[in-house]
């Protein structure tokens, strides 16, 4: 996960109706992630060739109020991934931003270190690598990073006026600390004229998580 300070009025117009923009310690936050999507299933069943997959995104953090208590989520600028099908059934249920695109992915581990890299393709190849200390730790309440990972919902925009929102539970997150990091994305091609910024700009931070079980429940419309 690498994060970004952001101006937040870049994202207004990315914004679904009825959440607000989320911050942490007065500062706004994209972050770019790439990860693994392992063994799994669509309402309980396995579709051959889709059980596992790497996906790139790049995301930024919203919240929404129901009932008087705050609902903090992620709203997604795009997803990236090498099967059509994925594609077709996150944008066509879920109403997000996915985008097939060949990609590759490679981990290395040894008792002390972790490398892990994710790499796709638009035009050219694009990169994010991570050498990672291998030993994990808890997150630490009030950090940086527990608010990166700790969103526990997904919103996405349909209409000006209309929002989908889905939950998403996993259990909190171990970290892993960044010996070294590389970032070669061309922000502004993949990402669209917004983000073009990004390409000059060093993150705010780079972190790893351990991952784990992660259950989507079914979308609402706001």
């Amino acid at each position: 996960m690498a994060n970004y300070t952001i101006d937040p009025a870049i994202l207004m117009s990315f914004l679904p109706a009825h959440t607000e923009l989320d911050q942490w310690n007065g500062e706004y936050y994209v972050s770019l992630v790439g990860f693994m999507f392992d063994k799994v299933r669509i309402k309980g069943m396995s579709v051959p060739f889709h059980r596992r997959f790497p996906e790139i995104n790049l995301r930024f953090y919203v919240k929404y109020k129901e009932a008087g208590q705050w609902k903090r989520g992620v709203v997604f600028i795009r997803e990236i991934v090498p099967r059509p099908a994925i594609t077709w059934v996150a944008n066509t249920i879920y109403k997000e931003n996915y985008a097939t695109h060949k990609m590759k992915n490679n981990s290395v581990v040894s008792n002390e270190m972790i490398t892990v890299t994710y790499q796709w393709k638009k035009k050219k190849w694009n990169r994010i690598e991570v050498v990672a200390n291998n030993v994990p730790a808890p997150l630490k309440e009030g950090s940086k990073e527990e608010f990166i990972t700790e969103h526990f919902w997904g919103y996405a925009k349909r209409t000006a006026i209309q929002t989908v929102e889905y939950h998403v539970e996993h259990p909190r997150w171990d970290i892993y600390s960044i010996t070294n990091y590389i970032i070669e994305c061309d922000f502004e091609k993949v990402y669209g004229q917004p983000f073009a910024f990004l390409n000059n700009k060093q993150p705010a931070s780079v972190f790893m998580a351990e991952g784990s079980p992660v259950k989507i429940y079914e979308k609402i419309e706001l």
